[in-house]
C-alpha cells in the first residue's frame, strides 16, 4: 500500500428534511447564495433554504452553467467584494459547487485568478469559507476539495483544488432526486461509476480494502442505477445513489492506491469543444481508453470482470469481456458511446492531441503512459 494522508474536514448532514437544519451550520454573516437555473424554485428547495436562513443577510447569484464558466464565476467574485460577503452557500449540483470553489479560491487570490486554472494550482490557504446544499448527486464535489471550471474564451475545461477548498458542511437530502430529469439521474450514476473506475482500473496492488470498497460501490450502482432512473421517488434508491456518488469521490478510495484520471482529462476536452455532458464524455472515452491501454490494465480488468460481472476464463478473455460488459452497462444507463452522436467534427483527435502537447501533458494515467499520441488514438476510436 502506498503512503497516504487522509484529511477531510467536511461535515456531512444526510437524510430527509435536513435542509431545515441549515442555520445550525451557517455562520450569521453576509452570505452569497449561489445557484444555477430555476430548478430550485420549481422543486421548493429555494423556499426551504430561505426559510431555514430567515433573518440572514443574503445576496443571491444565479446563472451558474451546467459546465461552470470562469467568466461567470468572476462576476460573482466581484459581487462578493462589492457587498463584503463573508460566506458562500452553494445550492445545486457539482457545477454550482465547483463554481463556488473557484469563487472561494479567487476572491482573495493575489494575481490573475485565471492562473488558478491554467497552472492547476493547489489552494492551501486564504480561501473564503463555504457550505453546500446538494441538489444533484453525481460528482462528489460536496465532500471533496477538487473542481473543474471552463474558460469560454479558450474553450478549455481545467481542474484545480487544494485543502482549503473543502466545504465546511454539506446538506444532502436524497429526496431531491425525485424532481430531477431522467438525463441528470443517468449522468449521476455514470459519473460516480467512472469516478470509481479511475481509482480502481489501474494495476494490481496490495491495498485490498480499497479495492473492495470500490467494488461495493460499483456493484451497488449496477444494482440500483436503472431502477432509480425509472423510480426516482423510491427513498431506498435515492439514498443509496446519493451516498454512492459521495463515497465515489470524497477522497477515501484514492488513499494508498495508484489512480488514473486520463478518461476525465480527455473527456473534459469533449465538453469544452462540443458541450457534451460530462458523464457522457466519460462513457464515450472510458471503454476506448481501456482498449488502448489494455496491456497495462489487463490484470486489473480481469479482477474487475470476475468480481463485478462474475466472468470466468483466462485473464485476457475475462478482461476483454469486462470492457464489453462495461459498455453494455453504460448503454443501459442511456449513454451514447460515440462522439458522432453529438458532433460530426472529425478533427477532435488532432485538436486534443495538440492541446495535451501544448500544455506539457506528455504522459498521464497511472503509469504516465497515455501520451498525446495515445490520446489521439483513443479519441479516434471514439468518433
Amino acid at each position: 500500500m502506498l503512503n497516504f494522508e487522509l484529511y477531510n474536514p467536511t461535515r456531512l448532514i444526510f437524510g430527509k428534511g435536513q435542509i431545515a437544519r441549515l442555520a445550525e451550520f451557517t455562520p450569521k454573516t453576509k452570505i452569497l447564495l449561489v445557484y444555477g437555473g430555476g430548478s430550485i424554485f420549481k422543486n421548493g428547495i429555494h423556499d426551504q433554504v430561505r426559510a431555514a436562513l430567515e433573518g440572514y443577510d443574503i445576496t443571491e447569484f444565479a446563472g451558474i452553467e451546467a459546465n461552470p464558466r470562469f467568466e461567470t464565476a468572476m462576476k460573482a467574485v466581484a459581487l462578493i467584494k462589492e457587498h463584503g460577503i463573508k460566506f458562500i452557500l452553494a445550492v445545486g449540483g457539482g457545477s454550482v459547487i465547483d463554481a463556488v470553489k473557484f469563487m472561494s479560491a479567487a476572491v482573495n487570490f493575489e494575481g490573475d485568478p485565471i492562473e488558478i486554472l491554467q497552472k492547476r494550482m493547489l489552494i492551501k490557504e486564504n480561501a473564503m469559507p463555504f457550505g453546500t446544499v446538494l441538489t444533484i448527486p453525481a460528482t462528489g464535489s460536496e465532500m471533496n476539495s477538487g473542481a473543474v471550471i471552463s474558460i469560454e474564451r479558450t474553450h478549455e475545461k481545467l481542474s484545480f483544488g487544494g485543502q482549503a477548498l473543502f466545504p465546511q458542511f454539506s446538506i444532502c437530502d436524497p429526496t431531491v432526486i425525485s424532481s430531477l430529469p431522467k438525463r441528470q439521474i443517468q449522468n449521476g450514476v455514470v459519473d460516480a461509476y467512472t469516478h470509481v473506475l479511475e481509482q480502481y482500473l489501474t494495476y494490481k496492488h496490495d491495498a485490498f480494502l480499497q479495492d473492495r470498497i470500490g467494488e461495493a460501490i460499483l456493484s451497488t450502482l449496477i444494482e440500483i442505477g436503472p431502477s432509480v432512473v425509472e423510480n426516482p421517488g423510491d427513498y431506498a434508491l435515492q439514498s443509496n445513489l446519493m451516498w454512492c456518488c459521495t463515497m465515489a469521490l470524497n477522497g477515501l478510495l484514492n488513499k494508498g492506491v495508484p489512480t488514473d484520471w486520463a478518461t476525465h482529462m480527455i473527456g473534459h476536452e469533449l465538453t469544452a469543444l462540443y458541450g457534451i455532458d460530462h458523464a457522457r464524455t466519460l462513457a464515450i472515452i472510458g471503454p476506448n481508453l481501456y482498449r488502448a491501454m489494455f496491456d497495462t490494465k489487463m490484470e486489473k480488468l480481469a479482477q474487475y470482470g470476475r468480481r463485478i460481472f462474475n466472468l470466468q476464463g483466462p485473464d485476457e478473455e475475462v478482461a476483454r469481456n469486462a470492457i464489453e460488459r462495461t459498455s453494455a452497462f453504460l448503454e443501459s444507463m442511456g449513454m451514447e458511446l460515440h462522439i458522432s452522436r453529438f458532433s460530426q467534427d472529425t478533427d477532435a483527435p488532432e485538436i486534443i492531441e495538440k492541446r495535451f502537447a501544448d500544455r506539457g501533458w506528455l504522459g498521464i494515467g497511472e503509469k504516465q503512459l497515455v501520451t498525446p499520441e495515445k490520446v489521439r488514438e483513443i479519441v479516434q476510436a471514439s468518433l
